[in-house]
């Protein structure tokens, strides 16, 4: 099956050609051709996205990256377009849909028009962990058979979500932040420390050089008996803490580690107790903030101290890509699953 995926959830105007094939027993991905159009430095000046503006740079991005893709389809026939219609910010996500649209009616109206859920793309880029050729993921169906049930934190910008997949196509999802995403917590926080914009990197950077426990930051919901998250109240500690204490090159990074420690505390913690609460097998990471070292290591370390299998996709399908939508429309294909073609912000997994 051939796709052409299309993703502008956010700040990123990216489109990837992806052979897929195996169905749910034994999932394999090719890679013919994927661009990425960042908007890092158009949004850095006010320390954050800003939707307008996205809106303008995915519609200059979307026919030059089309471009970029098209050789690769030359002589082939595609099979499915498939463009994420959410969750995201919705001036982004409408101009990823009509640009498909528009591709659907003048170019390919034969193959099958898919919209793809964001967040499902985080959730199966762990089939994007192992590369077995060139350009080419696949994952023996013995392998993929031993991770479930299996415990997946999805932590983004926009989003914190605690899942158990029973199954590559069955999942239940038991636990999400109430108030600010992880992401959106490094990214705040950054500010406050006088930190560029994305602050998820800027933190990691300052943290490596801090000491983690230097202040006690509070780990909010820790003993709650859900797995639901919040990081508002974090967020708010550290604002209070910087207002007697203003920063300095030197407890930046104190703060930064030890802001970074306590999120990460939470994250691992509640992955880890539902790991033992539902059996499972394996723990998997995706999202954006999967990018974060220290989180990568801290779920590594507590997956092999338990005898559980640990799966993280390379970093450049942590953040927002087109493959990990390719992959999602795949999968919602085989469940006989489609998504209305229209921008929904609030979409969830």
């Amino acid at each position: 099956m051939l796709i052409l995926a299309i993703e502008t959830s956010c700040d990123e105007t990216a489109l990837a050609l992806v052979e897929a094939s195996g169905g749910t027993r034994a999932p394999s991905f090719r890679t013919l051709a994927a661009t990425v159009a960042s908007q890092i430095e158009i949004h850095r000046p006010w320390g954050g996205v800003v939707p307008s503006l996205a809106k303008r740079e995915h519609e200059k991005n979307l026919p030059v990256a089309f471009g970029e893709i098209e050789a690769a389809l030359k002589g082939k026939k595609l099979d499915v377009l498939a463009v994420t219609v959410g969750p995201g910010l919705e001036p982004a996500l409408w101009m990823g849909v009509e640009f498909a649209k528009r591709l659907h009616k003048e170019r390919f109206p034969k193959a099958k028009f898919v919209g793809a859920n964001h967040l499902e793309g985080h959730l199966y880029s762990f089939l994007l962990a192992e590369k077995t050729d060139q350009g080419k993921f696949s994952m023996a169906s013995s392998k993929l058979k031993n991770l479930f049930p299996a415990a997946a934190l999805v932590v983004s910008g926009g989003h914190t979500i605690l899942a158990v997949m029973k199954s590559i196509s069955s999942w239940k999802k038991i636990g999400e932040t109430r108030d600010d995403a992880a992401g959106e917590a490094f990214d705040k926080v950054a500010k406050m420390l006088g930190l560029p914009y994305p602050g998820g990197p800027e933190i990691q950077k300052a943290a490596a050089e801090g000491n983690p426990s230097a202040i006690e930051f509070p780990r909010p919901m820790l003993h709650d008996k859900n797995y639901d998250f919040s990081f508002s109240g974090l967020k708010t500690s550290v604002l209070y803490h910087i207002q007697k204490h203003p920063p300095t090159k030197k407890n930046v990074r104190d703060i930064a580690a030890s802001f970074q420690e306590a999120a990460i505390d939470v994250l691992a913690k509640k992955t880890f107790r539902a790991a033992e609460a539902y059996g499972v097998k394996s723990v998997l990471l995706s999202g954006g903030v999967a990018a974060n070292a220290a989180l990568r290591e801290r779920l590594a370390s507590g997956a092999h101290e338990r005898n559980l299998a640990f799966v993280v996709p390379p970093i450049s399908f942590n953040t927002d890509n087109a493959v990990m939508i390719a992959v999602a429309a795949y999968f919602e294909l085989l469940r006989k699953k489609n998504y209305p073609m229209r921008a929904n912000g609030l979409m969830n997994l």
